[in-house]
């Protein structure tokens, strides 16, 4: 299909939107009550709405109350990730909640949309228009009685969609609209499905209790409304955090529960892809898989947080990948969450892109990458999960043993690192100060455990300790450097401390931390790199600030006592969320949000710095903390 260019004025900021999700997938829902973003039925699936990427070709699912001059807001019921959207004028007041059920032992997938009246008489517009195989397979749409319209893509790789209404439907144009009237008190609802067949039920199959009908009644909406709020609050009640910026710390934990897998364990870096690290630039990257090192990370907040039920079943998704790398080592970078390798990295030429910005990239070349600090990143994992719950197995060990040795053979080699960088491999700062955490976390492990270590263990953490301090570090610019032979920093350097490698009073630390305020920091807002000067990731141009890198860099103050700055610079960080308290990857010059939304690693980042500065500020020896 030719490349299209159509008009993109119509894409809504990233930041004007929410999500919700059922552990199988996620959906971004905008101020203005439009589904723009829903990849289906599961998170790398193809998308049956992109107007987020696409205003043409896109699709969408949107519900608009005609009211002349409405103030919107979004709110989450608290502690759920059901979500409110609400219109407010002279003329009336009108909501939308949108969840996905949480509904043990079915088949179905589906979103449900309950429409109601506060104050007036409102009239409303529906129009559900899904785009199947991202916009590339043509559907049809047929009508059964008044309020049930199948959405049938031309190939039957794509599952049909079912559309179950309130009020009567019309199809025009293969989406189905309705134009409705709802008087103060009055509500209806609808119900978009598909049922995945060869899904095994999660939990004990419910025989007749969630059977798909064309009319879903109250009762049933009602019921749904409460199994699913009842879920997220009871997760939410088992949060062992009580301490200052809760509210924020657990709409992260929300955010990352919602990028968890319930039926792998696995964990997604994001839900979206082609949203752009600058707009009209080229860094456009698919992030719905999961990445070792954000799950690692990712593992930790939820360990800081007391969710031990997510780190084992994580840690038995894991124990499946060990030794299933493709090309270069026992792991591969990323997976999708099934555990599959296939990411293929392609591009869809008939998206014009968010505010025309493209390449729009499926799959992720990255995959294929060396990146050596996964290995210290899993095994720290592991270490932590152990730390808090069961040692290893035998065979347990000797798997965890083997990354070890592996490492011990390969860490010298030039990578791409932590960013993923295309412009060629070099030796990298933090590959090889997490190659050291491989090591460490493995020694630590087997003297905890009683576990058989290797002799050469104990000398490799050393050669490799003593490598960071003779080859990294730059006694011209009293820094470590990016990578062997650099005159620059880069923001990955920020994880020295937190890791343990060194201590947050060190004086090269305290240098290198200077040097990363000075180049790379503006206000709170920290960049990875500057590539305009050093084009370090072989791509043309430059980006906007990493949030997670902001929060390690609260964190690092944090450690290093500078505690009110810390406090100071957190606080900031969190005005630049968005109304719900979501980030996306960056923010740009403006404070606008870019690149996927939301991402787990900023999240993950802003529990962690979280955690730790407010122990920090009520005197709370952190002793063994990590």
């Amino acid at each position: 299909m030719a490349n299209k260019q159509s008009d993109t004025s119509g894409n809504h900021p990233i930041e004007d939107y929410g999500v919700i999700g059922d552990l199988t997938t996620v959906a971004l829902v905008g101020t203005d009550g439009s589904i723009d973003f829903l990849c289906w039925p599961d998170f790398d699936s193809p998308t049956v709405f992109a107007k987020l990427l696409d205003v043409e070709n896109g699709g969408s699912f949107s519900i608009e109350p005609k009211l002349e001059n409405s103030r919107r807001k979004q709110m989450y019921l608290p502690e759920t990730n059901i979500l409110t959207t609400r219109f407010q004028s002279e003329a009336g007041v009108a909501e939308i909640d949108d969840f996905m059920p949480m509904l043990d032992g079915d088949s179905h997938r589906r979103v449900v949309r309950a429409v109601r009246a506060i104050k007036g008489t409102i009239a409303f517009r529906m129009c559900c228009s899904p785009r199947f195989d991202y916009g590339r397979r043509a559907h049809t749409a047929e009508l059964h009685g008044e309020r049930c319209v199948d959405f049938v893509a031309a190939q039957d790789r794509c599952l049909p969609v079912r559309l179950i209404a309130g009020v009567p439907l019309r199809v025009v144009a293969g989406a189905a609209e309705a134009e409705f009237s709802l008087q103060a008190g009055e509500h209806i609802s609808f119900v978009l499905e598909c049922r995945v067949p060869e899904e095994e039920p999660r939990e004990a199959p419910q025989k007749t209790q969630h059977q798909s009908t064309e009319a879903v009644d109250t009762a049933t909406i009602k019921k749904w409304f409460h199994e699913t709020s009842n879920y997220w609050r009871a997760w939410a009640g088992k949060s062992n955090y009580k301490g200052r910026w809760r509210e924020m710390v657990m709409r992260s934990a929300l955010v990352l529960k919602l990028l968890t897998s319930r039926k792998h364990g696995s964990i997604i870096a994001a839900p979206t892809f082609g949203l752009p690290e600058r707009v009209g630039g080229e860094r456009n990257w698919d992030y719905r898989y999961t990445w070792l090192r954000d799950s690692a990370f990712t593992l930790y907040a939820f360990i800081r947080l007391g969710y031990r039920d997510e780190a084992r079943s994580f840690m038995s998704w894991l124990r499946e990948r060990v030794g299933k790398g493709q090309g270069e080592g026992p792991l591969q970078v990323m997976y999708r969450t099934n555990g599959n390798q296939d990411l293929d990295e392609s591009t869809l030429e008939n998206f014009s892109g968010y505010r025309n910005s493209q390449p729009v990239r499926i799959g992720n070349a990255a995959s294929k990458q060396l990146q050596l600090d996964i290995y210290g990143e899993m095994i720290d994992a592991i270490y932590l999960a152990t730390k808090y719950g069961s040692g290893p197995s035998y065979d347990g060990w000797k798997r965890i043993s083997s990354l070890v040795d592996w490492v011990g053979q390969n860490w010298k080699r030039p990578d791409e690192g932590i960013w993923e960088v295309r412009g060629g491999r070099h030796e990298f700062l933090h590959s090889r100060v997490m190659c050291w955490v491989a090591v460490d976390r493995a020694l630590r492990l087997a003297q905890s455990r009683s576990l058989p270590a290797p002799p050469e263990w104990q000398p490799l953490r050393t050669e490799i300790y003593e490598s960071v301090f003779t080859e990294f570090w730059d006694e011209k610019l009293q820094s470590f450097v990016a990578y062997k032979g650099a005159d620059f920093v880069d923001a990955s350097t920020l994880l020295l401390p937190l890791m343990r490698f060194i201590s947050p009073m060190d004086r090269r630390w305290q240098g290198t931390l200077k040097k990363i305020e000075t180049d790379l920091t503006e206000d709170a807002l920290v960049y990875r790199y500057n590539n305009v000067q050093t084009g370090v990731d072989g791509l043309v141009g430059s980006e906007g600030t990493f949030t997670a890198c902001s929060f390690w860099y609260v964190e690092c103050l944090a450690r290093g006592n500078q505690l009110e700055k810390a406090r100071l610079l957190f606080e900031r960080m969190m005005s630049y969320a968005n109304h719900l308290g979501l980030y996306s990857e960056q923010l740009g010059a403006s404070g606008e949000h870019l690149g996927n939304f939301p991402q787990a690693l900023t999240h993950l980042a802003l529990i962690s710095a979280a955690s730790y500065l407010d122990r920090a500020l009520s005197g709370i020896d952190h002793g063994e903390w990590r």
